[in-house]
């Protein structure tokens, strides 16, 4: 409120003016422009408010005591002068309202040129009036006329919405200018809008829907509304899309239409479930063959396959088959699936440990060779061990290099059984010398070599007549 001897703060005006006081002030003969909400004072050295305003100024509040006692100045007679508010502005959705005013001596009203207060008399004491009115949406101009005769002088005038819920049923206008920016970096939506025009508005809040779906989630403004016409968000980071609207909401807890839905698609950093039912079985080979179930995540591009920690294939389909393994070794095998944004999955474990160990079977004894008409006779006693494979016949035949030395030349001439005790090499018995041997393999290739001592080798002299030397 600005208190103030009657008329005699009119004199101060420049003062004010100049020290960024409430008041600003003109000579009536210059334009004058407030800037809304601010009213638009006119005053009149008559009751009439006619003719060229002696004054005008702005103000923030129509709230003036003038008082009594002689004006410092001549701009307006002690007595009989009048003024004029007059304020244009956005009420955006309107609504109700309550309008006071109090007099001595007489104030009007008017919204829109229509008159709603008409208290224009002269008066000893104060008068005062209080009217609930609607509002509608949109601009609109509030006059105040203020005339005082003789005696005292003040003037009170204010406009405020009513936030009850039982009485305000009007809902807030749309938020408008809404924008979204995504950051796929930081996966961050950033939300903007304009400013709400209603003198009521509590806030806003921000709401956000799966695309596809119309079940929406509030995300901003969940228990107080937003004064901010910005917020950030973080969507889930899942690769879908999502949609954005903003909602006003004012004090009496009605709520807008929301905005129009503005869609973004965050990035995907959502791994999918891991592999369930990871097995190893031992094969042949030795092998070992991986299989497991597929996650329910739709969006599994690949698999990535570890053994030991060492990523040794990456495939699409729920099996593997891991060659060159070592006997009597324990494997970790690691599963993880991979989606098409590239996360993976937590890992799926399993172990296996190869049978068998690195040792050779024992070399074969009772070994024999008896020259026949029909070719050699191998004989030996049958290996005893149970994991041999098979066995391998090897004959040497007596070579000379090119020094003159003699050497025996080694041929694997042929694969027997894991119980064979027997082999005959046909041939034609021309006196020829030969040697022999037989080895074991087992089931994991483990092999004496053939110049090992200890595998018994056999001398022997073919049938018939010997070559010439």
């Amino acid at each position: 409120m600005i208190t103030r001897t009657r008329l005699s703060a009119l004199a101060t005006t420049a003062a004010l003016v100049a020290s960024g006081g409430l008041l600003t002030a003109t000579p009536a003969s210059a334009a004058v422009t407030c800037a809304s909400p601010l009213w638009k004072a006119d005053y009149y050295a008559n009751t009439t408010l006619t003719g060229t305003p002696k004054l005008t100024t702005c103000d923030s509040v129509i709230a003036e005591n003038y008082g009594l006692g002689d004006p410092a100045v001549t701009t307006l007679p002690n007595d009989n002068f009048g003024v004029r508010w007059t304020l244009t502005r956005d009420f955006g959705s309107g609504g109700p309202f309550t309008f006071t005013a109090e007099a001595q001596d007489g104030i009007r009203v008017s919204l829109d040129g229509v008159r709603k207060i008409d208290l224009w008399k002269n008066v000893s004491t104060t008068q005062k009036k209080t009217l609930n009115l609607t509002i509608p949406a949109g601009r609109h101009t509030i006059t105040v006329h203020y005339a005082t005769w003789t005696g005292a002088a003040n003037v009170k005038f204010g406009y405020t919405p009513i936030t009850s819920a039982t009485t305000d049923k009007v809902r807030p206008l749309t938020p408008a200018g809404f924008t979204t920016a995504y950051d796929k970096t930081l996966n961050k939506v950033t939300a903007r809008w304009t400013a709400n025009k209603e003198m009521d508005l509590a806030g806003y809040r921000v709401y956000r829907r799966l695309v596809g779906t119309t079940a929406w989630s509030r995300v901003g403004g969940t228990t107080t509304p937003l004064t901010a016409t910005t917020f950030t968000d973080s969507p889930p980071p899942t690769g879908q899309g999502y949609a954005y609207e903003i909602r006003a909401v004012d004090k009496a807890g009605n709520e807008s239409a929301g905005t129009v839905d503005l869609p973004i698609t965050s990035v995907d950093k959502t791994a999918p479930g891991a592999p369930s039912n990871l097995k190893a079985v031992q094969l042949s080979g030795p092998r070992a063959s991986l299989t497991w179930t597929a996650p329910t995540a739709t969006d599994v591009a690949s698999y990535r396959v570890y053994a030991d920690g060492v990523l040794v294939d990456t495939v699409t389909e729920t099996a593997y088959d891991d060659y060159w393994l070592e006997h009597g070794t324990t494997y970790a095998f690691t599963v993880r699936a991979v989606d098409r944004a590239g996360n993976a999955s937590s890992a799926a474990t399993v172990s296996l440990t190869t049978p068998g160990d690195h040792t050779a079977p024992a070399p074969l004894a009772g070994m024999k060779a008896t020259p026949r008409e029909d070719g050699v006779l191998l004989e030996w006693t049958p290996s005893p061990e149970t994991d041999v494979k098979h066995l391998q016949v090897y004959r040497g035949t007596l070579e000379v290099d090119g020094d003159g030395n003699p050497f025996w030349y080694i041929h694997l001439i042929d694969y027997l059984g894991p119980d064979a005790s027997s082999y005959l090499d046909e041939g034609t018995a021309d006196g020829e010398k030969l040697v022999y041997f037989v080895i074991a393999v087992d089931d994991w290739n483990n092999a004496l070599a053939y110049d090992d001592p200890a595998v018994e080798w056999v001398e022997v002299t073919e049938l018939g007549t010997p070559p010439v030397e």
